[in-house]
């Protein structure tokens, strides 16, 4: 089987109504495993325990645990008191990323004026799908306005590959489809323009070493995982001609929330006079919020710093303990760049300043 930018990691089950399929991240690479969601509780332990992550992935997870909640509710009636509930605990079940709550109250809005019964089910159906349809094409929009930003470096190096330093995955597994920060990479791949991918492997839970690098595998986009601490050393070397990077919530005013390390990368790109991108879908911007500083920070469980994942020399899927076993770990799972550390950002409908009036040339504030 083989996995394109254009993949799509959670669907409903193409035979049986009622039940969200969803590729486990938590295997991958080296097992590519389908998970059936049969409940809300099913959708909320999904996104939880990072077996869907990603923010325009959680939104549209979010979206499908609305419609399995009125699809699972009692009497298949989708009666406000339960949908209500069910809304309140996805929106709980993880902090940071703005998406999972946007689109969980998009449905509940969705249910004023539909009657109490099939057709709420019918409309809460029709609604995650296009909740998901919408992201794949920002998504798409994204690589078409990031685009421009490679062609040129491109242009200036006469041939040779572009190098581009990105952070986590923000690539189709975390997005849809096509991803955020990886869909200008593709875009650019496609053209015929040579690139380079410097893959952080972004600890603890590698999801670059893990997923973003497997993801540009199956495209064919040349790449190179690395430790997390060597990108400011490729940079002052002159080996990364651009960063992009992700994006779980942004405020109003361009500040960006991202994958732990991301900050550290911002500030290396700042010295180095190397340009630092954020390509994000508007259903991640924040506008009720004026400063980094008030985005919710998640702190997760330590024990995904104290261990690694991978597969052993057998090839079985294992656990491995590094720290000595008494020793304390704290895992934040996200920091804040300042709008004034980023070049600018990369939206479905063009590239813009990261400021409000930046993002108020692109958008109207809801």
């Amino acid at each position: 089987m083989s996995f394109l930018p254009s993949t799509r990691p959670i669907w409903p089950h193409p035979e049986e109504e009622g039940v969200v399929q969803v590729i486990d991240q938590r295997l991958l690479p080296h097992k590519v495993q389908i998970l059936d969601l049969r409940t809300v509780e099913d959708a909320i332990e999904a996104i939880r325990t990072l077996t869907v992550r990603g923010a325009p992935l959680i939104g549209a997870s979010a979206a499908w645990a609305m419609y399995l909640a009125a699809f699972t509710s009692p009497g298949g009636r989708a009666e406000y008191p339960w949908m209500e509930d069910c809304c309140r605990r996805i929106k709980e079940a993880r902090p940071t990323a703005v998406n999972l709550a946007w689109a969980a109250d998009r449905l509940m809005e969705k249910l004023v004026g539909v009657p109490e019964g099939p057709e709420r089910i019918v409309a809460m159906y029709e609604e995650a799908a296009a909740v998901t349809d919408e992201e794949a094409r920002r998504c798409r929009a994204i690589g078409e306005h990031g685009l421009p930003l490679i062609q040129e470096i491109a242009r200036v190096k006469n041939g040779a590959p572009v190098n581009i330093l990105t952070h986590c995955n923000a690539g189709w597994l975390a997005c849809v489809a096509y991803g955020t920060a990886t869909a200008p990479i593709y875009a650019a791949h496609g053209a015929g323009i040579p690139v380079h991918v410097w893959v952080d492997e972004t600890r603890p839970l590698n999801q670059g070493s893990r997923l973003t690098a497997w993801e540009l595998g199956e495209a064919g986009v040349p790449h190179t995982v690395i430790a997390d601490n060597t990108g400011g050393h490729l940079m002052q070397q002159g080996m990364v001609d651009m960063v992009i990077v992700g994006t779980d919530r942004t405020t109003g005013t361009g500040d960006v929330a991202n994958k732990i390390g991301t900050y550290l990368k911002a500030l290396a790109a700042k010295d180095n006079g190397v340009p630092f991108y954020v390509a994000l879908p508007s259903s991640t911007i924040d506008w009720e919020l004026e400063k980094g500083s008030d985005i919710p920070i998640e702190a997760r469980s330590p024990d995904e710093v104290r261990y690694v994942h991978g597969m052993d020399d057998e090839g079985r899927l294992t656990r491995v303990l590094v720290p000595p076993a008494a020793s304390p770990a704290m895992d934040y799972a996200f920091d804040v760049t300042p709008a004034r550390l980023v070049t600018g950002l990369i939206t479905e409908k063009g590239f813009c300043a990261a400021s409000r009036e930046g993002l108020l040339s692109l958008f109207h504030e809801p």
